[in-house]
């Protein structure tokens, strides 16, 4: 059964950043591009790379291990040298908290 979790509140992440959260033992890269918040599993599905720390440009993160890409908004692949697309979650934000669902 999924629920969603309250995760962070919108104030903590800049427009462009990335926020690490552990939700019923899962690692979660949360995203704020332009306001909006998206929530990608934190691993690369290359050799697990850290997405939290990735570059982000628009809605693309650069895995920082070795430079595979995947859309914020989806979890798809959009450059090697990862070839599967990582776990997405639904994020709501109800005032001022976000809650991803797990």
């Amino acid at each position: 059964m999924t629920d969603f979790v309250k995760v962070a509140k919108a104030s903590e992440i800049e427009s462009g950043q990335a926020k690490l959260v552990n939700v019923k033992g899962k690692e979660i890269a949360l995203f704020n591009v332009d306001g909006q918040f998206f929530a990608l599993d934190n691993t690369c599905t290359h050799q697990g790379g850290p997405l939290a720390e990735g570059d982000i440009s628009g809605h693309e993160v650069t895995c920082p291990w070795h430079g595979a890409t995947f859309n914020i908004q989806t979890g798809e692949v959009l450059g090697p040298p990862a070839h599967a697309a990582v776990a997405r979650y639904s994020v709501r934000v109800t005032e001022t908290d976000i809650e991803v669902e797990v």
